[in-house]
């Protein structure tokens, strides 16, 4: 069975259930989704989003999406653009402010060095990043980001690239959108699949060495 393997936790992936797989279309697109702060269309199967302002541009799914969930997608950058694939889940929108609210953003390549991390918004306090040197513009990755009750995590083509423990979780309830950003970047994003996450507690423990 395919897992995601977390600290002390393993994600079941067969046994997660599927809340969202549209594929990506002009119907879909104008029926399931916002955008806020950026151009974003639809061709063959994906959508594609440009802003060339340092500043979040942003879709954000109509549907609500409660609770743990895991969003599945490919996305790459799209040259001349080199940086920020960015994934969005347990979010809102402040429509007043204009704004993106509270969310967990997972980005790869992003932080204007290299990095790939996740971080809370909209106070940006919690942030944990690392470098990603083996990132290539214009290649395809196959992403995989979401939380357990405020445990973060984001994997890269099956490989667990950061994990990170919110001791304030965002409340899922109220904030249960996704969505992707270009942030200064122009990105491709497809194959979507959204899941509400099951997982089982694992022991660990270190062997004895000596």
């Amino acid at each position: 069975m395919p897992e995601l393997l977390i600290m002390r936790k393993c994600i079941e992936l067969d046994d997660s259930p599927v809340l969202y797989d549209r594929p990506f279309s002009h119907e879909s697109l104008a029926e399931d989704w916002e955008v806020h702060h950026a151009e974003w269309r639809c061709e063959d199967g994906a959508i594609f989003g440009r802003n060339p302002q340092p500043a979040p541009g942003v879709i954000v799914c109509r549907r609500p999406f409660p609770g743990n969930v895991l969003v599945e997608c490919r996305a790459r950058t799209v040259l001349p653009s080199r940086h920020d694939i960015d994934v969005m889940w347990n979010m809102s929108w402040d429509e007043e402010a204009d704004r993106r609210g509270a969310a967990y953003v997972a980005g790869v390549q992003g932080w204007w060095e290299g990095k790939v991390g996740i971080e809370k918004s909209p106070e940006y306090r919690l942030v944990a990043a690392a470098p990603c040197p083996w990132f290539e513009p214009g290649r395809d990755y196959f992403i995989q980001a979401g939380s357990v009750d405020g445990h973060c995590f984001l994997f890269v083509d099956g490989v667990l690239r950061l994990e990170m423990l919110d001791p304030d979780p965002i409340d899922s309830e109220r904030h249960n959108r996704i969505g992707f950003e270009a942030y200064q970047s122009m990105i491709r994003v497809s194959d979507l699949v959204v899941r509400q996450i099951t997982w089982h507690r694992r022991e660990q423990s270190y062997p004895e060495e000596f």
